[in-house]
């Protein structure tokens, strides 16, 4: 069986890709400059060889411009500055009072910090400390997490109304 004769109908592989080669190689891709493939310096217009046409830059006009990429990007003063078209953002809302809850959560958090990190600073030891330690942070939690339950509705809404944007 030769290569010629595939069983899916294709032609020699290889007589294909040294046809692309060869055309490629007539559009000049692949020349190099300093050397040819057997290392000899390639025939310039002096020894009578051709010298392969350097790449033209590309002719899309949607990525010229007038301006540098350095200067564009780089420099402090060449754009108009006018405080009318910078975006000036509304202030914010805001904070709310801090409740009562708020104030026990804190405290909860607190006094968990100080059993984990330094249980000597309220004269307990560390084995009797972090235990009660993390029981504090986790009660400090749970109280943070039942006060942020929403359900208090919006006003003018209707509670049977299903789902509300």
């Amino acid at each position: 069986m030769s290569k010629t004769d595939d069983s899916n109908g294709q032609d020699d592989v290889d007589v294909i890709f040294g046809e692309i080669v060869a055309d490629l190689r007539a559009d000049g891709v692949g020349a190099r400059t300093d050397t040819d493939e057997r290392g000899d310096k390639p025939a310039g217009p002096e020894e009578g060889g051709e010298q392969a046409p350097r790449p033209a830059a590309p002719a899309s006009g949607w990525r010229s411009s007038d301006n540098d990429w350095d200067d564009t990007m780089l420099s402090q003063g060449t754009v108009e500055d006018d405080d009318d078209e910078h975006f000036v953002p509304p202030e914010p809302p805001p904070l709310p009072k801090p409740t009562s809850n708020m104030l026990v959560v804190g405290l909860f958090f607190t006094v968990g910090l100080v059993l984990l990190i330094a249980p000597h600073v309220i004269g307990m030891g560390v084995t009797v400390g972090t235990p009660l330690g993390i029981l504090s942070l986790a009660a400090g939690l749970g109280f943070l997490l039942l006060q942020a339950r929403d359900d208090q509705q919006p006003p003018g809404s209707d509670p049977s109304n299903g789902a509300q944007v």
